[in-house]
């Protein structure tokens, strides 16, 4: 499996993840300029932008370590314009989902609230 299909079955994962713990999808891969959001899902009047992080090993970290201060402020300003085009008017969380896919297994970490604009 190449990084971009690893990528896909992570986004995979986490969507099934979200959903199975009450969140509701909204949309998935918006893109604005060259950058993007993996997925944007509401829970409890909540918007919640997420960034999935989807590894072969944490040999040389965990996934969600990738989410860099410079990563960080790419979502803020996609977000922003989603909320803006969308015209949402709702509190905004920003989360992460690490995961750990691999032949021995999968491990997937939800951090909620993993940065602030």
């Amino acid at each position: 499996m190449n990084h971009i299909e690893l990528g896909q079955k992570g986004e995979e994962i986490a969507v099934e993840h979200l959903q199975k713990t009450g969140y509701s999808i909204l949309d998935r891969n918006f893109k604005f300029k060259k950058a993007e959001i993996d997925i944007v899902c509401q829970k409890n009047e909540q918007l919640i932008i997420v960034e999935v992080k989807t590894r072969h090993t944490a040999v040389i970290g965990e996934p969600y370590l990738a989410v860099t201060r410079s990563k960080q402020r790419q979502i803020i300003k996609v977000a922003n314009k989603y909320i803006e085009e969308k015209k949402i008017d709702l509190d905004v969380r920003l989360d992460v989902v690490s995961i750990v896919l691999n032949q021995y297994g999968m491990r997937l970490e939800h951090i909620e609230d993993a940065f602030y604009p």
